[in-house]
């Protein structure tokens, strides 16, 4: 799927979601850290196993997503936010950082395969029902955000 901005009102709560974690995270490798293992976590709590696709797909994704704020939208003494929501069809992450100027590229081409980095939002393109990224409404920054459809 093509990465598409969704209208800063399809960011509140859904009416469907049955389950939410929302927490902020400092914006260091050792918040990004928590942040994937308490989204691996929520999910087995809420009746996705450590070992099911489910979770295992999300809680890659959100250590992509992560790591981008941290490594591409840290502001220093700023933080990240990171919201996952789960509905019987579906489970969204969303990660909000502070920087306004550093938003991921649409329509990505594989590289060479022999760089460093550059692959994550590959891997978020390929797992990912949808992605996209939105602009931050309460302040400035934005929201990369990602939908897993459920079996």
């Amino acid at each position: 799927m093509r990465p598409m901005a969704l209208p800063p009102t399809a960011l509140v709560h859904d009416p469907g979601t049955t389950h939410e974690f929302t927490m902020q995270f400092t914006s260091t490798p050792r918040g990004a850290r928590l942040a994937r293992r308490l989204v691996s976590h929520r999910l087995h709590e809420w009746g996705h196993p450590y070992d099911s696709a489910a979770n295992e797909t999300v809680t890659l994704i959100a250590a992509e997503l992560v790591a981008n704020a941290v490594r591409h939208g840290h502001v220093p003494g700023r933080d990240f936010h990171l919201r996952l929501a789960a509905s019987p069809a579906r489970l969204r992450i969303d990660v909000t950082d502070t920087r306004t100027e550093k938003r991921p590229a649409t329509g990505m081409r594989p590289g060479s395969g022999c760089e460093e980095s550059g692959r994550g939002l590959l891997l978020v393109e390929a797992l990912a029902a949808d992605w996209g990224v939105s602009p931050r409404s309460a302040a400035p920054g934005k929201t990369v955000w990602a939908v897993v459809a459920l079996p």
